[in-house]
């Protein structure tokens, strides 16, 4: 029996992506996908992106769903600004007006607060991501109020930079999809991922090559 090729091999591991295996990835998807060959021809290689495990990130990610990210990255400096650290004590110790003054609505607000209790009472163990398959990943994440799918494909892809996550419903992927592929007009988010499912093993690095393209097109950058 041949030998499984190594990038398919590494895409099937837990280890979080590293600028090898995104190395790697991307050069599976330009030899699958030519359109993909394209983009890695005109942009290069995508940044990795990586964002540390923990509360901090997935308060950020919250703070993401269905805002622009200069308004996130707004009200997330105004978080640090106020507390410093971003840990789940201190940002309990904020009031609800504190948080709106920050940036949160009322909804995130009380999202991240039900994050910070479920952290320092042990009933959410984020630690345990690590050692979980994908699938299992995302059932622990959205069994959390807050974090749906879009949240949790985005915490695996970017904290614990699984190599095949695809995080379905975000904008800025669909528009680019249309722009790169490209694509007579933007695509549902359900036909997105039935485009998708032909980059898997390495749905992550393909989403990262999109994301690079869309930002660069508009001379932007992803904090």
């Amino acid at each position: 029996m041949a030998a499984e090729p190594v990038g398919r091999a590494l895409s099937r591991s837990l280890a979080p992506i590293d600028h090898s295996s995104l190395d790697i990835g991307a050069e599976w998807l330009a030899m699958t996908d030519p359109r993909l060959a394209a983009l890695l021809d005109k942009h290069g290689l995508p940044p990795l992106w990586e964002r540390p495990e923990g509360f901090a990130t997935l308060v950020k990610i919250v703070l993401e769903q269905q805002v622009s990210l200069a308004s996130a990255a707004a009200a997330y400096a105004n978080l640090e600004q106020a507390i410093g650290r971003v840990e789940p004590a201190v940002f309990l110790t904020l009031s609800d007006s504190r948080l709106k003054r920050i940036g949160f609505s009322r909804q995130k607000a009380g999202y991240c607060r039900g994050l910070a209790t479920g952290l320092l009472e042990g009933s959410l163990d984020l630690g345990r991501l690590a050692s979980m398959d994908d699938a299992a990943a995302r059932t622990y994440l959205t069994a959390v109020r807050g974090i749906g799918p879009w949240t949790a494909e985005v915490y695996l892809l970017f904290a614990l930079r699984r190599p095949d996550a695809w995080p379905t419903g975000d904008r800025a992927l669909v528009v680019s999809m249309a722009e790169n592929l490209p694509l007579d007009e933007v695509p549902s988010y359900d036909t997105a991922r039935e485009i998708a499912r032909a980059w898997s093993p390495w749905r992550s690095i393909a989403a990262r090559m999109l994301w690079h393209a869309y930002l660069t097109r508009r001379g932007r950058t992803l904090a």
